[in-house]
């Protein structure tokens, strides 16, 4: 009888237990023995946002609102952490946000500064920025709303009237114009489709079609002879890099250049020296009295050449006879 006793009160104690643990979570105070820190943030307006409402962090639950008071003109929310996987930083910020029409809110949290190593810890105040709610959006659709209906209002039958009445004096007044203008874009369409005209024979005849690919195909071996060319060019320029050929040895052979500088100086030293008068080319470019004689012995050969074509062809011949003999 006393171990039946004992079993019906242990029995009723886990049943009691049980009981106890259903109804704390129900009602939400299981949450009170969660480990956990709070932080607090503050908004202009708490929207619908109520107590047991979820803290989120990029769409993730990471805890839930414990609180909301008023202080100094703000709403203060106060949110319990309970994840310990929530990197919750000194510079995140919190917005209050709804999840549907029904106005269901919650707190989202971002991650704040990458930079940033410092971790919120209990107590710690984050920035709030505010997001529109679903109040305030139902007032600008409202206004859209009334624009459009103002705008159907406006298109009235005597609105219309006033916007299409000039348009239609215009067609009624120019009717035979217009009918002309259409008439004449008829033959010309006709004439195109018929292959007439040069629109049309450049739409129509294959001969044209073949011309332009023909001419298309000498332009590709232009581009190729193009190609060969640059290929070309980008080898002869290679080969100088490399210090092949004249051009080539000229710009990187060192003896090479040393050579043309020798060359370019001793130019230079026989240049020097003519202006200087040394030598016979000297003498000739500077020497007066050198070119004196010349040009004396010129006018003496022109003297002698007068002579000789005074005393005719048998003088000369009859000279060049006793000269010979």
């Amino acid at each position: 009888m006393k171990n039946t006793l004992e079993t019906r009160l242990g029995i009723f104690f886990a049943f009691a237990l049980i009981a106890g643990v259903i109804i704390l979570e129900l009602i939400g105070a299981a949450d009170f023995f969660k480990k956990g820190y709070r932080v607090t943030a503050s908004f202009r307006s708490a929207q619908e946002l109520k107590k047991g409402d979820a803290v989120k962090m990029a769409g993730v639950s990471v805890g839930e609102v414990e609180g909301i008071s008023l202080t100094n003109g703000f709403a203060r929310v106060t949110m319990k952490i309970t994840s310990a996987e929530a990197e919750i930083k000194t510079d995140s910020r919190a917005a209050i946000k709804f999840t549907g029409l029904m106005g269901q809110n919650f707190v989202a949290i971002d991650f704040g500064s990458p930079t940033n190593q410092l971790h919120a810890t209990e107590g710690t105040a984050l920035l709030s920025y505010e997001q529109p709610d679903l109040s305030s959006l139902m007032v600008k659709l409202e206004g859209v709303a009334s624009g459009v209906e103002g705008l159907t209002k406006s298109f009235s039958t005597e609105n219309l009237s006033g916007l299409l009445g000039p348009v239609t004096d215009f067609v009624r007044n120019n009717n035979e114009k217009l009918s002309g203008i259409i008439s004449n874009f008829k033959t010309v369409s006709d004439n195109i489709a018929q292959g007439k005209g040069t629109v049309g024979r450049l739409i129509n005849d294959e001969s044209l079609f073949t011309t332009a690919m023909g001419a298309v195909g000498k332009i590709d071996a232009t581009l190729g002879d193009v190609q060969l060319l640059l290929g070309n060019a980008q080898k002869t320029v290679a080969n100088i890099n490399a210090g092949q050929g004249t051009l080539g040895l000229l710009l990187k052979d060192d003896a090479v250049y040393r050579e043309s500088a020798t060359a370019m100086k001793n130019l230079r030293e026989i240049m020097e020296k003519i202006n200087h008068g040394q030598g016979s080319v000297g003498k000739l470019v500077n020497d007066e009295s050198f070119f004196k004689n010349i040009k004396l012995t010129l006018q003496k050969v022109e003297k002698a050449t007068e002579g000789i074509e005074d005393q005719g062809p048998l003088s000369v011949l009859g000279i060049a006879v006793n000269k010979l003999f």
